[in-house]
């Protein structure tokens, strides 16, 4: 034999595409979300975005320095966690808290955990949690149309007031920065599925499980109207397309992703209905990201010779 082989280990197929591309392109896809709250909230929304995301970046180079390792802030990850729990705040959020959940969602969430790709949920929304379960009232405290403070359609809903459909579509409504309007969650959505980033696999298993939860259990059977007010209210747009897609705390086959997304419609259905939140998109999501390991156990198939199939 003349030729000479090079003997590596795994992978031996690799892409071009990097963790700063992928992370870019969700950046962009959060653009049109961003951009809307902004429009919706005014200087006060932009004012969170701009503290969350430096607390984010800020956060994860401080810490790599301080303990002497490679400082990966240009790799965008921590962008997109802040921006995502930006637009999961109120516009009303104080600086200090947005501080305060970027700390936790950098340093508790992912860096102690071995930094990206280590984390075992999804930090912004652990982050979101943290917060909301330490400051309810803060969190919880939305104000629309010249500072007046409002309920959320969900909210409006759950208590049997009337709500306008248009209005959540477009995104005209009272919530957190990001999740009003559904427009444009939808056009960044299908920016990342155009440029391959995420599969539509878990959005739309989640999405089709939590109609025919509602279906079965709300007691309003068919209602569209009633369907189409949860799925364009609380945050479940931005949690499916955005969230729920993560790559470390998503399963990675297909059979994984679809129990995953099954997990996550009957969550959401089980808090919005039977508890006392009319939100349960981060409860959801987080609950179903500690699940992961077990779906992954039960749906990876086993390798040949090893009790796999022949």
């Amino acid at each position: 034999m003349s030729g000479q082989f090079n003997v590596s280990s795994s992978p031996h197929i690799r892409s071009k595409t990097t963790t700063a591309n992928l992370m870019l392109c969700v950046v962009l896809a959060l653009l049109p979300t961003t951009a809307f709250g902004v429009y919706n909230f005014g200087i006060q929304a932009l004012g969170v975005i701009l503290i969350t995301v430096g607390s984010a970046v800020f956060t994860e180079y401080l810490y790599q320095k301080l303990m002497h390792k490679k400082v990966t802030i240009c790799d965008f990850s921590a962008v997109v966690t802040g921006l995502l729990l930006a637009l999961n705040l109120p516009p009303t959020a104080p600086w200090w808290m947005c501080v305060l959940g970027s700390v936790f969602a950098i340093l508790i969430v992912k860096q102690l955990f071995g930094g990206l790709g280590q984390n075992f949920m999804n930090p912004a929304l652990a982050a979101r949690c943290f917060l909301l379960i330490s400051f309810t009232g803060r969190m919880t405290t939305f104000v629309y149309n010249d500072a007046v403070t409002s309920p959320t359609p969900l909210a409006a809903l759950k208590s049997g007031e009337n709500i306008n459909l248009k209005n959540m579509f477009i995104g005209n409504i009272s919530g957190t920065i990001g999740e009003t309007s559904v427009i444009a969650i939808l056009i960044g959505a299908i920016f990342l599925l155009t440029m391959g980033v995420i599969h539509i696999r878990i959005p739309l298993t989640y999405i089709v499980t939590f109609i025919i939860f509602l279906v079965l259990f709300s007691g309003h059977g068919v209602d569209v109207n009633y369907i189409a007010a949860h799925l364009c209210g609380g945050g479940l747009m931005l949690g499916a397309w955005f969230m729920a897609t993560d790559y470390v705390t998503a399963p990675i086959t297909p059979k994984g992703q679809i129990l995953y997304g099954v997990c996550l419609g009957m969550l959401t259905g089980i808090i919005r209905l039977f508890s006392g939140s009319a939100e349960g998109v981060s409860y959801a999501i987080i609950i179903s990201n500690l699940l992961v390991p077990l779906i992954e156990k039960i749906t990876i198939p086993k390798p040949f010779g090893k009790g796999g199939e022949r």
